[in-house]
């Protein structure tokens, strides 16, 4: 089920008022209940496997903490080999066998099944409660019911944010009264998320789609832009889905963890990172980087670290070259800059910084949306090749209509709104700093609030595209 749907408000709708109507000991049930309903609108019989991996979980994590020395261990390495196994099966089964039939010449047979949804989400929020029992860092959840929840819980099962058991399994438990407060400040994330996705992130898709699934047709500057959309829009829509859920959390009363932070006001790649999918960056940081030694060893080992937990991100996001290439990348730009690090003699200007990291996380996003590496390389050498002679034709005047600018799928007001609501995004990010959106929200003035709560609500109708577009990380 789609947050961008009428199927969803109606859910929304139903789901909410009767949570807080319902006794509290029945609010567990109703929430697992919703959210199975919520998971079954993409593949019904795909909870089958959601289920069998939750007892799984559940029984490792009530064995790991009865047990004790090697035992622990052994009860977690059966948890995390069920979790991954599932995982490789249905997400790199075929990844794997394809490039040994490509590379030996065999036909091992491939699968033909699809990706359950949010599969690499909710595999990862599982390891974390067993890995967390297993530290002591939490107790082994009792209640079969609330440990489910834990996993299934409908506004971050399907693309995050990957919460730990510390944080969300403790509210599970807590009686929840109604809340006048918590309720306005989640319809005000779901209106600003909504926005987000429906407005801006949809309407650059427009483009982007066009000239990807096209990249032979264009050349230069519409590559250029498709790519800078792209930038736009992936970091658009997934911080719209967290924005939402979030907000459908906080209408009943949880407190998710923040997700995305202005990360294209960053300075570095590194803080590119402490601002992006917050919530999978400090998974790798606290279960695969400081294991492995973190920064606590020898410089090369610290970057090879890096490399490493880059690469297994680009992995974790998709089965293809490019997500792993996507990684090799990232992992090069911040072992870059840890080399570097103290060594430069001149002190750059922020407005230059935050360039130079846009420029190299853009590149990066061709590999990530490019459905193969020669793609994206054929994009990148086409966009340089012919940007002078472009650029010649623009200053003399030439027909601009001739280098496809502004007339992709002969909508011309893509380009120009597309840019107008990213500019209003990346304002009230500016200006928002470290709060959150409410808290920003809360800030103006009573007609400016007023009035920015209609124009969510109004732009959202008038400009929104609403054909049911996927969530881009859906795919993950």
């Amino acid at each position: 089920m789609l947050f961008n749907s009428l199927e969803f408000i109606a859910f929304f709708l139903f789901v909410t008022p009767l949570y807080y109507l319902l006794p509290h000991r029945f609010r567990w049930f109703h929430l697992l209940a919703a959210s199975c309903w919520f998971y079954m609108a993409f593949v019904p019989v795909y909870i089958l496997i959601l289920f069998a991996t939750i007892i799984i979980d559940y029984v490792a994590g009530i064995l790991i903490e009865q047990a004790q020395g090697r035992k622990r261990r052994y009860y977690l390495v059966l948890s995390l080999v069920a979790n991954i196994g599932v995982l490789f099966v249905f997400k790199y089964y075929n990844f794997f066998v394809g490039n040994i039939n490509a590379a030996s010449g065999l036909s091992i047979p491939l699968l033909k099944i699809l990706l359950p949804i949010g599969l690499s989400f909710h595999t990862f929020q599982a390891m974390s409660y067993t890995i967390e029992v297993c530290r002591g860092n939490q107790k082994a959840e009792r209640h079969f019911g609330i440990y489910a929840l834990y996993v299934m819980f409908y506004p971050q099962l399907v693309a995050g944010p990957i919460e730990r058991p510390q944080n969300i399994l403790h509210q599970f438990h807590e009686r929840k009264s109604f809340s006048y407060e918590n309720v306005v400040n989640g319809l005000k994330m779901i209106a600003w998320g909504m926005f987000k996705k429906v407005v801006i992130a949809d309407r650059l898709a427009v483009y982007v789609n066009e000239v990807f699934d096209h990249h032979a047709q264009y050349e230069g500057i519409p590559v250029i832009i498709a790519c800078v959309f792209f930038a736009l829009q992936i970091y658009l829509d997934f911080s719209a889905y967290s924005e939402i859920a979030l907000g459908c959390a906080k209408t009943l009363g949880f407190d998710l963890m923040v997700n995305f932070r202005a990360p294209y006001f960053a300075r570095s790649v590194a803080e590119f990172w402490s601002r992006w999918h917050i919530s999978l960056s400090t998974w790798f940081r606290d279960y695969l980087y400081i294991p492995l030694g973190g920064n606590r060893i020898s410089k090369p080992r610290t970057v090879l670290n890096q490399f490493i937990v880059f690469m297994v991100s680009g992995f974790w996001h998709g089965a293809n070259w490019t997500f792993i290439f996507w990684g090799f990348l990232h992992g090069t730009y911040v072992s870059a800059e840890n080399i570097l690090k103290g060594r430069l003699r001149f002190k750059m200007p922020l407005l230059l910084k935050r360039i130079i990291i846009l420029t190299l996380v853009t590149v990066a996003w061709i590999f990530f949306r490019a459905t193969s590496l020669s793609q994206a390389f054929e994009m990148i050498a086409s966009s340089v090749r012919h940007i002078p002679g472009q650029i010649s034709a623009i200053l003399s005047n030439a027909d601009l209509a001739r280098l496809k600018l502004l007339y992709v799928n002969k909508e011309s007001s893509v380009l120009f709104l597309s840019l107008i609501f990213c500019a209003l995004v990346f304002i009230v990010e500016s200006r928002q700093k470290e709060r959150s959106i409410t808290d920003y929200f809360a800030s103006l003035s009573r007609p400016l609030r007023y009035a920015t709560y209609l124009f969510l609500i109004y732009g959202s109708i008038i400009f929104g595209i609403f054909e049911k577009n996927q969530f881009i990380y859906f795919q993950f």
